[in-house]
């Protein structure tokens, strides 16, 4: 065989043997591409889902002034079997003795919470439709009120009153 006709086999030997294996390159990069936007649909879809269900447990499980029972049904209200008197009540503390003195009292905002009912933190503030307290205070549980204080003093910055 001559020189040209070798040069015209190998050519259409590598020709034969490259366009597939250029196409099947092609094709796993087409693969890895779908792959990945699938992989990233997934994870919109899965973020989505755990938005709704954030929103759906908010939407249930929150103290409305409107519904009164709203607490019932609730894990940390299992004991709660309404006022009694000379205690009250803290979700997931249970009943706790109160000062008489303190019986019926309306908290104010610029006064002080007594040192012995500061411990009787709120858990979930979400539930009550509150905002995450800001470095250095903490709502507590205050008879029926929710009570904003600075953790160091006793300080009172809000009130959220009659929640239940």
């Amino acid at each position: 065989m001559n020189r040209l006709t070798k040069a015209a086999l190998v050519a259409l030997a590598l020709t034969t043997t490259a366009a597939p294996l250029a196409a099947e390159a092609q094709s796993r990069r087409d693969d890895r591409r779908d792959w990945r936007q699938d992989n990233r649909n997934d994870r919109r879809e899965w973020r989505q889902d755990r938005r709704d269900d954030r929103r759906d447990y908010r939407q249930e499980n929150r103290w409305s002034r409107n519904d009164r029972n709203w607490y019932r049904g609730r894990s940390d209200f299992n004991d709660y079997r309404g006022q009694r008197s000379g205690y009250w009540y803290a979700p997931s503390y249970g009943y706790y003795r109160v000062d008489p003195r303190y019986q019926g009292y309306r908290w104010q905002r610029g006064g002080y919470l007594p040192p012995a009912y500061r411990g009787y933190y709120v858990r979930d503030p979400y539930v009550y439709g509150l905002r995450p307290a800001p470095r250095g205070y903490r709502y507590v549980h205050a008879g029926n009120d929710i009570v904003l204080i600075a953790v160091a003093t006793g300080l009172i910055a809000s009130v959220l009153s009659g929640v239940y």
